[in-house]
């Protein structure tokens, strides 16, 4: 016997489709409204608008044939009304003129646009338009990461490693700045386009990262922000043949995605890199990386932050077992990282090299050292390798603790979830 449509179980399967689309549309959905409104404010309110319509209207009447498209339809309806609302307040009859020129935008195929824009990529506008020089570069990669990956404040503070409020203020204020400056909603040409590529870098890059792994929620990976970020990556680099770090972005994100078929079990439980089957790793993504690192190599680009992750991923790749590992060359390469970046998390990853070359002790001694640093505090991988140092040590209990720790930290469920079962491994407390 079915379950009724207004039963709970039903209920919760409905919540958790809206969530799921939102996931997958929102950033089409905002990056088409702005298209159309040349406001990327005015977008996401409109977009999270006919997601709250959607939260009200689902649970009575059922899931649309098609929820993207519904999503969409509604919230150019939502645009409609607002500019008939704005026209009856000032300039009618110039307002009027404008909306039958939007009726015509929302059901027509815009051609001169399409001819004028050399990428024809809503998303890929929205992403230049949010990495706009009047913003900082720490609001541009927040706003775009909220506008194009559909990410909560909660998630962004985590991908920075900052408090949820400072983002929180960041993306207002960002989008406030881009209202009040009248930011062209384009994709920029020649030297302007090179010098906003570093903001669109690193949204593509943090992009990727939160696909690649949550940072909460119950599944793993979200494998539709990586699909977007490598699509965008691909793009920009036929945009740009000559930018080495283009290159070496998408060298990195191709070599990891090759990763993504072996990273769960059945059930979505993750498996971690050396206990991965490499047999399903992406031969072909493989390949495709492989070439792109080789690219961003020969333009002088090797030792750039992006081709110098690439390298390291590919010391991985090209291991056909755990035990071929070169940890040698990943210790070297994550020493010129550290170096470039001064980031503790490469510091981080580097004593984890450094404990598979050397042995567990050699890397807890780095891992210690970093147990100071502030930007690690609510970091739960920073107990998550000092717990599997530990363990590798035969000093259980300790890693027990480690492991508890990191899972107290982490939102994901499905990590949590294998945090515990290594505490668990550690045996009954002594």
């Amino acid at each position: 016997m079915a379950d009724s449509p207004d039963s709970p179980k039903v209920q919760q399967q409905i919540r958790r489709t809206i969530d799921a689309v939102w996931r997958m549309e929102s950033a089409k959905l905002i990056a088409s409204l702005a298209r159309m409104l040349h406001d990327v404010g005015l977008a996401e309110e409109l977009a999270q608008d006919a997601l709250v319509t959607a939260l009200e209207q689902w649970p009575r009447t059922g899931v649309p044939d098609n929820p993207a498209a519904w999503l969409m339809t509604t919230a150019k309806h939502r645009a409609i009304d607002r500019l008939r609302r704005h026209q009856l307040q000032q300039r009618k009859h110039e307002e009027l003129g404008y909306e039958i020129e939007l009726h015509q935008q929302l059901h027509e195929e815009d051609i001169v646009d399409a001819l004028d824009d050399p990428i024809g990529d809503d998303m890929l506008r929205l992403v230049f338009t949010a990495c706009h020089p009047v913003l900082s570069q720490e609001a541009r990669v927040a706003l775009t990461l909220r506008m194009l990956g559909g990410l909560a404040t909660d998630e962004i503070a985590r991908a920075f490693l900052v408090p949820e409020p400072t983002i929180a203020q960041r993306i207002v204020r960002a989008k406030r700045t881009l209202a009040d400056a009248q930011v062209p909603y384009e994709v920029p040409r020649g030297e302007e386009l090179v010098e906003r590529l570093s903001a669109v870098l690193s949204v593509v890059y943090l992009i990727f990262n939160e696909g690649y792994s949550a940072t909460a929620g119950e599944d793993w990976l979200r494998p539709g922000l990586c699909e977007d970020a490598l699509r965008l990556g691909r793009v920009l680099a036929g945009l740009l043949p000559q930018q080495a770090e283009v290159h070496g972005l998408v060298a990195l994100m191709e070599i990891q995605a090759s990763r993504a078929g072996a990273r769960t079990g059945p059930s979505g439980e993750p498996i971690l890199l050396l206990d991965q089957d490499r047999a399903h790793w992406d031969r072909l993504l493989i390949g495709r990386g492989l070439a792109a690192l080789e690219r961003a190599e020969k333009l002088g680009g090797a030792r750039g932050p992006y081709a110098l992750q690439a390298a390291i991923a590919a010391c991985h790749a090209r291991a056909l077992r755990p035990q071929d590992t070169d940890w040698a060359r990943i210790a070297g390469l994550y020493g010129e990282l550290a170096q470039l970046t001064g980031s503790p998390i490469v510091e981080l990853n580097r004593a984890v090299a450094l404990g598979m070359l050397f042995g567990p002790a050699a890397g807890l001694e780095l891992v210690d050292a970093l147990a100071a640093e502030p930007a690690l505090a609510r970091y739960h991988l920073l107990p998550s390798v000092r717990g599997d140092l530990l363990f590798k040590l035969g000093r259980m209990d300790e890693a027990r603790g480690e492991f508890e720790r990191a899972a107290d930290m982490t939102r994901n469920a499905r990590e949590r979830g294998l945090l515990l079962e290594r505490a668990a491994s550690c045996g009954p407390r002594g």
